[in-house]
């Protein structure tokens, strides 16, 4: 029975030696896979690390891209917008001014129109008009010569009544 006993223990030993001869080498599998891929994490690292620039600055392009097509959609808007109240601005000020009276841009350009056409009526009549009142030049003459008498002499003065005493 001692036997079998030692036998049975012996067993159990060499089985729990291989036991623990198959963790200790999971367990050195295991550290050798880790500092494999540490190696490659490494190695690759700077390359995963310049796919990422690469794929960020794609996506800022994008974004930008879509960020100015929006701005400039948004502007778009603002100034059709702008261009509308600027017209029913214009469109009230006018009848405003209108209905005080004040004449509009073409009223004016009209009146000074016709005041140019006035003018110049008026210049082509004092032209005619200057051309008639003018007379012909008359042939020069020869001075005339003045004939002065003699000078009679003066009469005293007369002198003043005197006004007698009442």
């Amino acid at each position: 029975m001692v036997k079998k006993l030692v036998v049975k223990k012996l067993k159990s030993v060499a089985m729990d030696s291989q036991l623990s001869a198959t963790i200790r080498d999971s367990a050195e599998q295991i550290w050798l896979a880790g500092l494999g891929a540490f190696a490659k994490a490494q190695e690759e690292g700077t390359k995963v690390f310049d796919a990422l620039i690469r794929e960020g600055e794609a996506i800022q392009k994008k974004t930008r891209k879509v960020t100015e097509d929006k701005v400039t959609e948004m502007a778009a808007k603002a100034t059709g917008t702008w261009d509308k109240l600027e017209q029913v601005f214009e469109g009230r000020v006018a009848r405003a001014l209108n209905s005080l009276g004040v004449p509009t841009k073409a009223d004016v350009a009209a009146l000074s129109k016709r005041v140019a056409e006035l003018k110049a009526e008026v210049e082509k009549l004092n032209g005619a008009a200057t051309r008639a009142a003018k007379p012909k030049a008359a042939p020069a003459r020869k001075p005339a010569v003045k004939v002065v008498k003699a000078a009679k002499p003066a009469k005293p003065a007369a002198k003043p009544e005197q006004k007698a005493a009442a």
